[in-house]
């Protein structure tokens, strides 16, 4: 009996999950598979703490269901309202679900949406940009773009979130990837190689290079494996051919890199690069199953088609042209029209930031960046 008191005391005295995130979202049924261009997209998986919102895209509105159950996995312990896998109207725009931690102290909000698949014009400059407010009273600048409609697309992301677990109250324009006023016309982006503190240098990540790219960052994968906290790509219907813009680089003092031990060191003589880079590839293999970028395979995946780099971006500081080509194979039009194939663009500061290897204080801005497609006959 006394083993069994003191077992039940232990239980009691066990505190309650203050968790309250959704981590995936999905619809069941082949009834509702019609509505999409591709199976997978019926589902949201390692959905960041970061998100506010969830986006289903889908081929039409007007013939989507009025009433769809969207299910949901939270943190353990946590609860929803509406109901988890409840029937909703989503033909009028966002349902917002509040989830409630198990200690009911904490809660938050998502927007769960079903959009048709829309795409920013093929010019970015970089004018739409929210101060977000991240952990440890800490700001960042999240870039988005809007489609033909006027309505938000969140296509950019950045290293930000990550960024700031290491500082604390600082504002957005101290980040490692931040708006600024000074563009080639009107607003720009400004990315710069910083130390990461005595926290990244104690976890082996002594650097943070300032990078925005399109595609998605899962900061909760920062401490476990910090390549797959980047995934690359979003969905397109046009087959990319090239991309022009102007950037402005200045390569940081000392260059460092990581020896056997994970601590950094100082490399005499080498000067930091930016990078600039694109990649084109299918967005799901010979099964169906989707496919992903991550920081490990960006420019290696077997599923790439093709690929354009700027060879190379010489320090000005002034404003400079920078054009690159891509080369490799063909889509299939087939599976164009179906939203087969992604494409990601990215930009950083220093060129193997990924590998924690640069120089603090590198800084690369960008502005007026587009990409050109080929014309709409050769892809239909």
């Amino acid at each position: 009996m006394a083993a069994l008191a003191l077992l039940s005391s232990c239980i009691k005295d066990e505190p309650l999950n203050q968790e309250c995130d959704i981590t995936s979202a999905w619809l069941e049924g082949d009834q509702y598979a019609v509505n999409f261009y591709q199976p997978s997209q019926m589902r949201q998986d390692n959905i960041s703490t970061s998100e506010k919102e969830i986006v289903f895209t889908v081929k039409s509105l007007l013939s989507l269901p009025d009433m769809l159950p969207v299910h949901f996995d939270l943190t353990p312990g946590a609860t929803m309202v509406p109901a988890n896998g409840s029937e909703q109207n989503f033909k009028n725009g966002p349902v917002t679900y509040t989830v409630t931690s198990e200690d009911g102290a904490w809660s938050r909000q998502y927007a769960v949406v079903f959009k048709e698949a829309s795409l920013p014009s093929n010019k970015f400059s970089f004018e739409h940009v929210e101060t977000v407010a991240g952990i440890n009273w800490n700001y960042y600048h999240d870039f988005y773009e809007l489609d033909a409609q006027g309505n938000r697309l969140n296509f950019w992301a950045s290293g930000n979130p990550g960024a700031i677990m290491t500082k604390s109250n600082s504002t957005a324009e101290t980040q490692p990837t931040f708006s600024t006023e000074d563009g080639y016309v009107g607003k720009g982006v400004c990315m710069n190689t910083q130390s990461a503190g005595p926290l990244g240098e104690w976890i082996g990540k002594p650097i943070a290079a300032g990078n925005l790219f399109i595609g998605r960052f899962v900061v909760e994968k920062v401490l476990q494996d910090a390549l797959k906290t980047t995934e690359f790509g979003r969905p397109f219907n046009r087959v990319p051919t090239r991309v022009t813009g102007y950037y402005k680089y200045k390569p940081g003092d000392e260059f460092t890199i990581l020896d056997e031990n994970k601590k950094k060191v100082t490399v005499p003589g080498r000067v930091d690069e930016a990078s600039i880079y694109a990649v084109f590839y299918r967005n799901k293999d010979s099964n169906g199953n989707p496919v992903l970028l991550y920081g490990d395979d960006v420019q290696t995946n077997p599923h790439i088609v093709r690929k354009a780099q700027v060879d190379a971006l010489p320090p000005t500081d002034e404003w400079a042209r920078f054009e690159m080509w891509f080369e490799g194979g063909d889509a299939d039009p087939q599976v164009l029209a179906q939203l087969g194939y992604s494409m990601t663009l990215v930009f950083s500061s220093s060129k193997d930031g990924a590998m924690f290897e640069g120089a603090v204080g590198s800084t690369l801005y960008v502005d007026e960046v587009e990409v050109f497609f080929e014309e709409a006959d050769q892809t239909e």
